[in-house]
């Protein structure tokens, strides 16, 4: 067993840095809504993005603790476990879940005592969302739920808000660019479930992946990729068409997808979740740049 103190790397690697476009895409989405809306606030937009930042690294490392105190990722293809691997404590990286969410609700705070304090109790929904994916006695991540809440956590609730707490006002390009970025977010998570079926059903997670089967799974994240492009649409109606500049995203979503569909398994799915998490970036930074352009 490695030593109980990890290095500074090895804390970064545990945070899974390349999950953070799930956090940074949103509020730029929102951004650019607010932007077209002709009320963009930066300071706003910079507290949204730290918040977004630390609840999922406190999942990331949530996650790691409770599955690695239940043994699921004792034999698991993809980025490093602190705690499967023994690198940290399993204490060590609860508390620094907790961290994380504390830092988020410090962020979070100051933006509701600026725009509305009903704000805390979406943001208290945000913290045990992150925490029971894998965390308590029955995480739902281990019913088959992780997906619906990704959708809603990470797409519906992180795009609308950054937009609501700059504009303070409800947008329809908002609900249209939150379908859209939670549709990406979710296909990350079903190719990261994909590539751990095995695994999975053998530790007795029941994601939705193993409820749906190996080819149904495939179909379902070319599926989540083509509402993607439907909701930009949806935006580009609503807005301007130069939303449209988010098709960027396009380019790495086939290169994904023609290896999600091709049949790709194991280590051939970890440069899925790399290009997933490229296609939301760009899909957040197309509406982020489009969307004030054509104001």
């Amino acid at each position: 067993m490695s030593s109980t103190r990890p290095t500074a790397a090895e804390w970064v690697a545990g945070a899974r840095p390349r999950t953070l476009p799930a956090a940074i895409s949103p509020v730029l989405a929102g951004t650019g809504v607010a932007a077209y809306a002709d009320a963009m606030v930066l300071w706003r937009a910079f507290l949204a993005l730290v918040v977004a930042l630390a609840l999922q690294v406190g999942v990331n490392y949530a996650n790691d603790y409770s599955d690695g105190v239940r043994g699921t990722d004792a034999d698991r293809v993809g980025p490093m476990r602190l705690v499967g691997s023994g690198a940290a404590s399993p204490g060590a990286v609860r508390r620094a879940a907790f961290v994380a969410f504390g830092v988020a609700a410090v962020a979070g705070l100051v933006l509701a005592a600026a725009t509305a304090w009903w704000l805390v109790v979406v943001g208290g929904l945000c913290v045990l969302a992150a925490w029971f994916y894998t965390g308590g006695a029955k995480p739902y991540g281990y019913l088959g739920l992780g997906e619906v809440m990704v959708f809603v956590f990470f797409g519906l609730v992180a795009v609308i808000g950054t937009a609501y707490v700059q504009i303070q006002d409800w947008q329809v390009a908002a609900a249209y660019a939150a379908v859209g970025i939670g549709a990406i977010a979710c296909a990350l998570l079903v190719a990261n479930n994909l590539r751990d079926i095995p695994t999975d059903r053998e530790a007795g997670k029941i994601t939705l992946a193993v409820r749906l089967g190996d080819s149904r799974t495939r179909l379902l994240y070319a599926l989540l990729m083509l509402l993607a492009l439907a909701a930009l649409v949806g935006v580009a109606l609503s807005t301007t068409w130069w939303a449209l500049l988010a098709l960027a995203y396009v380019a790495p979503a086939l290169r994904a997808g023609r290896a999600v569909l091709s049949g790709a398994v194991g280590p051939g799915l970890v440069p899925v979740l790399q290009l997933t998490g490229v296609a939301e970036l760009l899909y957040g930074l197309g509406l982020v740049v489009g969307l004030p352009i054509g104001a």
